[in-house]
């Protein structure tokens, strides 16, 4: 090898060293880049709530309508809420429950996500408690309510008389066994 080679292999490893600490940078800093941009693009799938907590005080002088929507997304389960709709005073701690039903003989995992009409409600919509915040695995024919506990902020703006809150189930990749398969065997 010539000396000119030699020096010309030595640059390429170099600057394949510093791109690769460079890389290691930038995915170091998109660690506290991501809830930020989270934030200023308006969703929150990071798990973390920073709006500031509820009130504990209920307002009995206005009722807001809340209506439920279920939907499954490539996914072989039923799913429905048990209400169609409830009324609740802004503040005041609500309950209710959804069904799904694994119709498959095998088990299936499956994430819901929420959306809520309109947009603006999200930002007074928490969540107490609620079966989106983990995966669902549901054995074959498995049938199953999980609740959702959830408060309206009382500072939901006067003009929005009813919320609509939407579950989407999506199935979590790789998580389905197919049946008479063992998961070991190659294909």
């Amino acid at each position: 090898m010539s000396a000119a080679t030699g020096a010309k292999n030595w640059r390429t490893l170099l600057r394949l060293a510093a791109f690769s600490v460079l890389m290691f940078g930038f995915g170091y800093a998109l660690i506290p880049l991501y809830p930020v941009m989270c934030k200023t693009l308006g969703i929150n799938q990071t798990g973390v709530d920073d709006r500031p907590a509820v009130s504990a005080q209920v307002d009995e002088t206005r009722s807001v309508v809340v209506e439920f929507d279920s939907n499954v997304h490539g996914m072989p389960w039923k799913f429905r809420p048990l209400v169609s709709h409830v009324t609740v005073h802004p503040g005041a701690i609500t309950q209710v429950s959804f069904e799904v039903v694994n119709t498959l003989p095998t088990p299936v995992t499956g994430q819901a996500i929420p959306s809520y009409g309109p947009p603006l409600a999200a930002e007074y919509f928490r969540k107490l408690e609620c079966f989106c915040f983990n995966k669902q695995t549901l054995k074959p024919g498995e049938r199953r309510e999980m609740p959702v506990v959830f408060v309206i902020d009382p500072a939901l703006p006067k003009d929005i008389s009813t919320v609509t809150l939407s579950y989407t189930f999506f199935e979590v990749e790789g998580n389905r066994r197919t049946a008479g398969r063992n998961p070991g065997a190659s294909a």
